[in-house]
């Protein structure tokens, strides 16, 4: 009996999960697309059932856990999808800042070719996609190439901010735009860390190790002074 509500905890994962990532694509297709029902729809629409769900499978993990009393693995799993739904809704709040700006850009001029920010958008969802596949297989390898591939979201992030201050810096009358396009990657990037958090879970659960995927501010800030002239 234990076993099959983990079962139904991770289809809900699984289904939640797919909801994250088309508030993702939606957020960042209304910029490209200049779409303003995209943007809306990951807002008013999508936003409040990963809300709801979050709060749903939070209160089924606690019952799971007070009915069954779990111990060892079955017990980390559950603690597990916990978090996983945490994290997905923390995903979703990002997804909900690039829909923002998207709708605040969307009847102004472009300030330069969507270029990175399609890629960078494509790669998270790549990410989250391995992410879930990991946590259902219990596959470490994968876990660790997720934690791998959110440097390349992190070079797109650096990329993109090193662009955006040449343009501000050139022409004053981008600012306002330029800021909102940096609002979305780093909230891109922002999913990215959060998605790692759910493959250092997978290597937890299964190795027992504990893997943290650290930022170092010192070195971000030594990359943005390095853009300044």
């Amino acid at each position: 009996m234990l076993e099959q509500e983990i079962s139904r905890l991770k289809e809900r994962i699984i289904k939640l999960s797919a909801v994250v990532k088309e508030m993702i694509d939606n957020s960042v297709q209304a910029l490209i697309d200049r779409n303003v029902t995209l943007a809306k729809k990951a807002i008013t629409e999508l936003e409040p059932r990963v809300n709801q769900e979050e709060n749903a499978v939070s209160e089924e993990c606690i019952t799971v856990i007070a009915r069954y009393q779990p111990e060892a693995k079955s017990l980390r799993m559950v603690m597990m999808i916990a978090r996983m739904v945490s994290d997905l809704e923390r995903m979703g709040d990002s997804a909900v800042n690039v829909a923002e700006s998207s709708l605040f850009l969307i009847d102004r001029p472009p300030v330069k070719p969507l270029i990175d920010i399609p890629r960078m958008r494509d790669e998270v969802i790549q990410m989250l996609d391995k992410s879930i596949t990991a946590f259902l297989n219990e596959d470490v390898d994968l876990a660790y190439e997720v934690l791998k591939r959110d440097d390349i979201v992190d070079d797109y992030r650096d990329q993109i901010l090193r662009e955006l201050v040449t343009y501000m810096l050139s022409n004053a009358s981008l600012i306002e735009s330029s800021l909102q396009l940096t609002r979305i990657a780093q909230n891109l990037e922002k999913i990215g860390d959060v998605i790692t958090n759910i493959c250092e879970e997978v290597i937890y659960i299964k190795e027992g190790k504990v893997v943290k995927h650290t930022k170092h501010a010192e070195e971000w800030k030594n990359k943005v002074e390095g853009w300044l002239p």
